[in-house]
């Protein structure tokens, strides 16, 4: 093989070793939150997943805390707890092909909330 070809080879390789190495919800999110089709409500979701299980990142303009992923069973799942200043919102959300199944529990606010999210472009 010449040594064009095989540099070229070793680099996809690379490259295809380190796409299967990044955890599959890593990345922004555009997350559906409206209630009334026509009326689109979205909001930005931000995970950076660690090594370690861990999760950092934002959601609906909140940091991220306490954040945990993993991924077994076939399916990756991630979640964390965020504040809006009053009380904690409890997130939990797994990848389902393209898209992101989530709900976010809000104690304080009796509330129970399904949301789903697509990768922002």
């Amino acid at each position: 093989m010449r040594p064009a070809l095989l540099l070229c080879a070793a680099i996809s390789l690379t490259a295809s070793a380190h796409a299967q190495d990044a955890p599959p919800l890593s990345g922004t999110w555009t997350v559906d939150l409206s209630t009334d089709p026509a009326k689109p409500y979205r909001k930005t979701m931000e995970l950076r997943l660690a090594p370690d299980g861990s999760v950092q990142g934002s959601f609906y303009d909140s940091t991220i805390e306490n954040g945990r992923w993993k991924t077994d069973r076939g399916r990756s799942c991630v979640s964390f707890r965020t504040t809006d200043g009053t009380g904690p919102y409890h997130t939990a959300a797994c990848l389902r092909g393209a898209v992101v199944e989530g709900q976010t529990w809000a104690e304080h606010r009796t509330f129970l909330f399904n949301w789903n999210a697509t990768r922002a472009r």
